[in-house]
């Protein structure tokens, strides 16, 4: 296996953004904070310090992050036994690995809650490798996380293809080298995944599964 298949999670394999932004909006509020979900929402995707920086700016009071990290956590648990994946999700992996394709995940999610996305996902078979953010320093956009999957597939950049739902991961994948794929099931909208350097857009898993062959994955 001489080529890279990676793939974000949340939004991407498995419906989960829109749970991130009602937990996040709920951990702000509790925290005093008035942060409106449309905003939330575009920044799902980044890591949860960055995401605080993102919303709140420099000038906020920095010794609330974990606070506001820790709150969002625990609200979002009580989802974990029951994360649906997208249509076609472990489908989709599970062709690409049969295809000769190494599969690495590359997630801002770790422990318990990486756990629950693998679950809902259900193709470790398929899954060599993942680049969680207790392997990188700084999350998407920056280049690191995708750097990261690519040194566990084992092939260069020109040898992979990343598949995510956020601008940040278009940036990231851009900035790594990588060929970038969109899907839309994250909601953000196509223009802004091909602005930041998304070569084709999908409507979600199944979709991209079911024009894999046309596609950069094909």
């Amino acid at each position: 296996m001489d080529r890279a298949a990676l793939f974000d999670v949340d939004g991407t394999l498995v419906d989960t953004n829109h749970l991130h932004v009602v937990t996040w909006w709920e951990a702000f509020r509790q925290a005093g904070h008035d942060v409106p979900m449309h905003a939330v929402h575009r920044a799902v995707g980044l890591g949860s310090t960055d995401l605080v920086a993102h919303l709140l700016g420099d000038g906020r009071d920095r010794d609330q992050d974990d606070e506001l990290s820790a709150a969002h956590k625990a609200l979002y648990g009580q989802y974990f036994d029951r994360l649906p994946a997208l249509p076609k999700a472990g489908e989709l992996l599970r062709r690409l690995h049969r295809g000769g394709w190494t599969v690495v995940l590359a997630t801002s999610a770790s422990g318990a809650e990486l756990g629950a996305l693998r679950r809902a996902i259900d193709a470790d078979d398929a899954i060599t490798d993942t680049a969680s953010a207790e392997d990188v320093r700084e999350g998407k956009p920056a280049p690191e996380p995708v750097e990261h999957a690519l040194e566990l597939a084992g092939v260069p950049a020109s040898r992979a293809v990343f598949v995510g739902d956020t601008v940040w991961d278009m940036r990231a994948g851009s900035r790594a080298g990588v060929r970038c794929v969109g899907v839309l099931c994250g909601g953000i909208p196509r223009a802004d995944l091909e602005e930041a350097g998304a070569e084709a857009v999908y409507a979600d898993p199944a979709d991209l599964l079911e024009r894999l062959d046309g596609s950069p994955l094909g």
